[in-house]
């Protein structure tokens, strides 16, 4: 897993494998990585059931937050949402910018997009489109979106920075996006940072958080928020299928964190020089 396009590949084959699981296989493998753990079940997944619009059948369990109860969609709103999966926040993002509005979901794995379209057919929303493509290189034209979500996503992607330059392009002037992901404080052990399963898993794909949130204000965002943050703790029964008994207890007392956080930013609003918006 030297190269970005094998992480690419890797990713897209695992998550290939989860759209074809239920919820359940999918919560206790570690946001889908495969490290199974009974203990895994709530470590990162937040519960989406209360919220208006949600479908189970897109709901895979793979989440790391709730980006689309913060999102602050309006009704009519143009919504996207990176690395879409079976299309459970789309389906949410829709149920607040309602019929008037429209919901794009992104996402490079055929067999979530097919599980998304067919999850859009049944419930019969024409509304909800679903394309395949690269969120480092999105399918659609810039300045679209009032608002972008993604959920758990961009950890997995290489080029976090390419991918900050691309919400920015597809954002409207005066849009903003509310994402969640997971994010370091610390160092992980040199194993769990090259192992591939623990890459697809949503943990050693991170970034320090420091460097997360430099890279959006470096890519024009203003107004930055974490609107919510909570600790990851992965349990023993993974670690230690990457670790001994004694680098798991080092580990632990590195000070090391592994954090979920939802961030709010905006792109800000173009000043206005029409004929007669300035004044003289």
């Amino acid at each position: 897993m030297n190269t970005e396009t094998e992480m690419k590949e890797l990713v897209r084959q695992k998550y290939s494998e989860i759209a074809l699981q239920d919820k359940e296989t999918n919560q206790s493998s570690c946001c889908g990585s495969g490290c199974c753990s009974d203990e895994v079940y709530n470590i990162m997944s937040e519960d989406y059931t209360s919220m208006k619009g949600y479908n189970a059948d897109a709901d895979l369990g793979l989440g790391c937050g709730l980006p689309t109860q913060f999102a602050k969609i309006k009704k009519g709103d143009v919504v996207i949402d990176l690395g879409s999966g079976a299309g459970n926040d789309c389906f949410i993002a829709r149920a607040e910018t309602g019929e008037t509005g429209k919901v794009i979901g992104i996402d490079f794995t055929t067999a979530m997009i097919d599980k998304a379209r067919a999850n859009a057919e049944k419930l019969g929303f024409h509304n909800v489109e679903f394309r395949q493509g690269d969120i480092e290189k999105m399918p659609v034209t810039s300045n679209i979106a009032d608002v972008i979500v993604s959920n758990c996503v961009l950890n997995l992607v290489p080029n976090k920075d390419g991918v900050f330059k691309e919400i920015f392009r597809a954002l409207k002037p005066g849009g903003h996006f509310s994402i969640s992901d997971i994010v370091l404080i610390g160092d992980l052990p040199e194993k769990i940072r090259k192992t591939a399963e623990m890459y697809s898993g949503c943990v050693s794909g991170a970034i320090q958080k420091q460097t997360y949130m430099e890279l959006i204000e470096l890519n024009g965002f203003k107004n930055i928020t974490i609107q919510k943050e909570k600790a990851i703790v992965v349990p023993d029964d993974i670690l230690i299928n990457y670790l001994s008994a004694e680098e798991i207890e080092q580990f632990k007392k590195s000070g090391t964190g592994i954090f979920s956080i939802t961030v709010f930013a905006e792109k800000k609003a173009e000043a206005c020089c029409a004929p007669g918006c300035c004044s003289n």
